[in-house]
């Protein structure tokens, strides 16, 4: 069955097609033909064999009318063999169906497979081979303009997704929200949630601090709302840390022993509430216990 990434990685082509061009003409070639558009058209590459064979997605750039180049999208998550069988097949399909130059892209979340996919597939004597163009993580620019994340909003999270963890993320998180604030909200939303959950924990979290401390002029609803409700968390934590750093002064202050089982409970508690409880109560405590509260009583 096909993973969250694999369908939303897919789902960006879906949204945008010219992405084919813009991977195809930036990290990897700079020949592509001039073209005027870029379509989705069916992935399906059956011939007259029974064999059933389903790309991922088929964009084909036309000009003038005419098809100048079509490409077949591939995302491979693990290194497989039979693909270097049926890849060759939704080449030659594709090849008879259009009559115009084919090229095979393939995209992996992971370099490794990206680096086996990159091998060319011998289908004859020499020189008859396929050799695929693979995107992975290495092959991925960085992205940290907003010219460039307006105008190349995918291949902006596709940025973020390579190379947040392994470099200063605040450029390519400032370059994230301007690509997000410039598309529909619906497909925002989906590219965000998807990099909270593929983004490694502690990159995830940086980005999620990120949001209450931009002062970035974001026009879209969406945008206001994320960040209005990220600004409005971060300020919930910000007292919330005051409230745990005041009770701890205040127990130090009047030599009150705090177990490190209960200072982990007061470190932990949200509860502004009860945090503003225990601070009263810490002013004139003589052991832990006077505060009360769930795992202090």
């Amino acid at each position: 069955m096909p993973s969250q990434t694999h369908e939303v990685l897919i789902e960006m082509f879906r949204n945008r097609p010219s992405l084919a061009a813009e991977l195809l003409d930036g990290p990897l070639h700079d020949h592509l033909p001039n073209y005027d558009e870029a379509i989705l058209t069916s992935a399906e590459l059956n011939d007259v064999a029974p064999t059933e064979y389903r790309a991922d997605a088929v964009v084909t750039l036309n000009r003038s009318g005419a098809t100048v180049l079509a490409v077949v999208i591939e995302v491979q998550r693990r290194i497989d063999g039979r693909k270097q069988r049926s890849w060759p097949a939704y080449v030659a399909t594709l090849y008879a169906r259009l009559g115009c130059p084919v090229a095979l892209l393939v995209v992996c979340p992971h370099q490794p497979v990206a680096d086996w996919a990159a091998h060319p597939i011998v289908i004859g004597l020499p020189p008859a081979t396929i050799t695929p163009m693979a995107f992975g993580p290495q092959e991925v620019p960085v992205i940290t303009t907003p010219d460039n994340a307006r105008r190349l909003p995918e291949l902006t999270v596709l940025s973020v997704l390579a190379h947040a963890a392994h470099t200063d993320p605040h450029p390519l998180f400032g370059a994230l929200f301007t690509a997000l604030d410039a598309i529909d909200p619906d497909t925002a939303t989906l590219y965000h949630d998807f990099i909270l959950t593929v983004l490694p924990a502690a990159t995830r979290k940086l980005l999620e601090d990120y949001m209450p401390t931009t002062d970035y002029p974001y026009k879209s609803e969406w945008s206001q709302r994320q960040f209005a409700a990220g600004k409005a968390e971060g300020k919930a934590e910000g007292k919330a840390e005051g409230e745990t750093r005041a009770i701890l002064t205040f127990l130090d202050a009047r030599g009150v022993d705090v177990p490190d089982k209960a200072r982990a409970t007061i470190a932990a508690c949200t509860d502004l509430d009860q945090l503003e409880q225990w601070v009263r109560r810490a002013a004139t405590a003589e052991r832990v216990e006077d505060l009360g509260g769930p795992l202090l009583d």
